[in-house]
Formats: C-alpha cells, sequence, structure tokens
C-alpha cells in the first residue's frame, strides 16, 4: 500500500517585471519536472542555493500554491490546493515548521491557545489539553509553559513551540523549513535531537529544507538537491556528501570550511 507523500512532475512558472520599461512580464522557472516521495518514517533533507526552486516545492507540497502542471498525492490521493474546509484531511496529515517561530506565532495568545487553535481549527477529536500537555511532553517543554505568551520565552522555546503545534494533531508528516537555522549551537543540536526523535520513534516522515549541510548530514538518511527549479543529484546523504557528483552539489560541499560528515 502506497503511504507516501509525492509530488509528480511539477512545473511552476512565476512573472517577473522587466528590467527595461516596455518588456512587460519575464517568465521565471521556479519548478521544472520535479519528482519526490517521502515515506512516514523517512527523513529527507532539501538543499540547494538560494533561487533553486525549494521554498515553490515546499509550498506546493503544503497546497499553498497549485503548480502549472504535475501534481501532489498523500498516499495515493491526489491533493488539490482549495478552502480550508476541503483540505481539512490534508493538514491533519501534513504539517508545516517555520524557520522563524516570531513570525508565526501570535504574541497575544498563550501557549495553550496556540496550540488549542489547531485541534480546534482541523476539529481534531478527544481532550485537548492532553493532546496539548502530551505534544509539549515529546518536545521537552514543562507543562508550566502553557500559560505564557511567546515574548515570555526563549527562542529555543518559542520553536519547541512551533514543533509542538505541529505534532499536538498527530501528522503522519513533517514539512520543515530551515527550523534550526536562527538557533545557536546547543539549541540546534536540541532541535536536532527532537526531530531525529519523532523520526526514528513515532515514525513521522521529514521533509527538511535546510542550507545547513552538517545538520542535514546528522539527520537525513537522504538528500535531494535541487538547482534552477530541477533535481540534479538524489540519493543516500553520505554518498553524496562523500561524493558528490554534480557541479552543484560538488560547490555546496566545498563552500563549509572542513566539513566532515558527523557519524549518525
Amino acid at each position: 500500500m502506497n503511504t507516501s507523500l509525492s509530488a509528480h512532475g511539477l512545473h511552476h512558472t512565476y512573472r517577473r517585471r522587466g528590467v527595461f520599461a516596455g518588456r512587460g512580464q519575464l517568465p521565471v522557472t521556479a519548478l521544472d519536472n520535479v519528482s519526490l516521495a517521502l515515506a512516514p518514517g523517512e527523513a529527507v533533507g532539501l538543499v540547494g542555493r538560494s533561487g533553486s526552486g525549494k521554498s515553490t516545492l515546499l509550498r506546493s507540497l503544503l497546497a499553498w500554491e497549485r503548480p502549472d502542471a504535475g501534481w501532489i498525492s498523500l498516499a495515493g490521493k491526489r491533493v488539490i490546493p482549495g478552502p480550508a474546509s476541503a483540505l481539512r484531511w490534508y493538514r491533519k496529515e501534513v504539517q508545516y515548521v517555520p524557520q522563524h517561530p516570531a513570525g508565526s506565532l501570535d504574541p497575544r495568545m498563550s501557549v495553550v491557545q496556540l496550540l488549542t487553535e489547531p485541534l480546534r481549527q482541523l476539529q481534531i477529536p478527544g481532550a485537548h489539553r492532553a493532546l496539548i500537555r502530551q505534544a509539549l511532553d515529546r518536545v521537552e517543554l514543562p507543562a508550566e509553559v502553557m500559560v505564557r505568551k511567546p515574548g515570555e520565552l526563549s527562542g529555543g522555546q518559542n520553536q519547541r513551540v512551533c514543533l509542538a503545534r505541529a505534532l499536538v494533531v498527530s501528522p503522519r508528516f513533517l514539512l520543515a523549513d530551515e527550523p534550526v537555522s536562527g538557533l545557536d549551537l546547543p539549541l540546534r543540536d536540541s532541535m536536532v535531537h527532537l526531530l531525529h526523535k519523532v523520526v526514528s520513534e513515532d515514525g513521522l516522515g521529514l521533509l527538511f529544507v535546510s542550507h545547513d549541510l552538517p545538520t542535514v548530514g546528522r539527520l537525513c538518511a537522504r538528500l535531494v538537491v535541487l538547482s534552477g527549479g530541477s533535481v540534479v543529484e538524489e540519493g543516500a546523504t553520505a554518498d553524496l556528501l562523500a561524493r558528490p557528483l554534480h557541479s552543484v552539489t560538488q560547490e555546496l560541499v566545498a563552500s563549509i570550511p572542513g566539513f566532515a560528515l558527523a557519524p549518525r
């Protein structure tokens, strides 16, 4: 039985206004025949230079944008961007972990309110207070933070709140956009530990979008490299980082001074 979250031949073109007057809008290809599959219990790293198409692919997988061609499917069921009510089934299964907690956590709301919101919107049954405590426990935050607001928490705590908010609805897949980029090394390590735990122990599928190759090497068994809107290299992370074949992958690896793949 197919249980994967998959992209099938995605093509997406934006229109950008020309540099010179009178040229109208110029087409910019963001994705060009991109296919990708993510299985439960699998961590996949998505890397590439800025402008390579990572953000467009992520938005397509989240059903925030409709591609010009191709489609997204979950367990063989086609995902069509549309109103929130039509996508409720999909949001229960696929959740997003943002890069910047400050931009996604309402500063006026307490942690318990922030985690109640997705439970209510997605009509998750059960005792919501118990589900929230369970989610906070999974990200190693004490129950006392429930009454606190984002401004009363550290950056690392807020990032854990974002992860807890994604986990509270018990999804099968997490799509994480640079979730450790703004954290110092100890906080980054603790976040990587939590993400590894939800993959290895809870069996969630994780797509980890990052510029941080050492972190990708620690967390992700498989690596996908995007360039110019296309997948230029894909395979086992250890193999690609030790012996990159494509010039883009070679440049990404070479850009990390003294880089060595840490043991998993």
